[in-house]
């Protein structure tokens, strides 16, 4: 049986999820929270934005970008909800340009039957889950390790379905922070799309979880990735809330 569920506002949830994908460096910037890790991935490499910076907007964007350069890092910031529209325009008023939206994606972690094919997992990945995760459709950079492997309790799921030196067919990472499954990573090779692979590894990770006391899941997706979008909707996902990130140009 998973704990009671708790609800969490977007704040609440988005310090939650950065607790899940841990940078290697982070500082509080009043209640802002500055994230750096080797530039992998906007969520590690970004100040996410949430509550008051403790001093003018104009004076916490200063303070961001200079952060950032002193890390030889593109400056970024990460804006969850509605309720950070006022720091949006003191970004925008400073030239960031914006990103498209990201969705927040929640569900309650339920009884489900286990998964059409044999999921393994592992709390590290190995060589051929690095191979198989395709971060924005290519190799992992130098450094990735460090971040996928610095939550607090993460373990990651892969299907093979042909013999090594075959690469895997799917891969994802999980990590739980109190009570909630944070899913991401989720990668499914080319070759072997839409055979219910992404189905799988999620539902291995959600037992992994429920098997912990947790009670929800939450997962992140473009506006724009609609085949994931159909398939997240189909496993019961709603909508949480939706960020977008906003970057110093030049």
């Amino acid at each position: 049986m998973g704990q009671r569920r708790s609800p969490l506002g977007v704040v609440e949830l988005e310090l939650l999820a950065a607790r899940g994908w841990r940078a290697l460096e982070e500082a509080p910037l009043g209640d802002w929270l500055l994230r750096a890790g080797n530039g992998f991935t906007g969520r590690a490499n970004s100040a996410l934005v949430v509550g008051d910076p403790g001093r003018p907007l104009a004076e916490a964007v200063a303070a961001v970008a200079r952060w950032y350069d002193d890390r030889g890092l593109q400056p970024c910031a990460m804006l969850p909800g509605v309720q950070s529209r006022r720091a949006d325009a003191a970004f925008a008023a400073a030239g960031w340009a914006t990103d498209g939206d990201v969705l927040v994606l929640t569900a309650p972690i339920a009884a489900t039957a286990p998964p059409a094919v044999s999921v393994e997992l592992s709390p590290t990945p190995d060589d051929a889950w690095l191979a198989g995760y395709r971060y924005r459709g290519g190799p992992l950079p130098d450094g990735a390790l460090e971040v996928l492997t610095h939550g607090e309790d993460v373990v990651f799921a892969s299907v093979r379905l042909d013999p090594e030196p075959a690469p895997l067919a799917a891969v994802a990472r999980g990590a739980l922070t109190d009570g909630w499954l944070g899913v991401t990573a989720v990668t499914v090779a080319e070759g072997h799309r839409r055979r219910g692979l992404a189905t799988a590894v999620m539902t291995a990770l959600q037992q992994w979880a429920a098997d912990r006391g947790a009670h929800s899941v939450y997962l992140q997706v473009t506006a724009e990735n609609t085949p994931a979008r159909a398939l997240y909707r189909g496993a019961g996902f709603i909508e949480h809330h939706r960020y977008h990130y906003r970057r110093r140009i030049g």
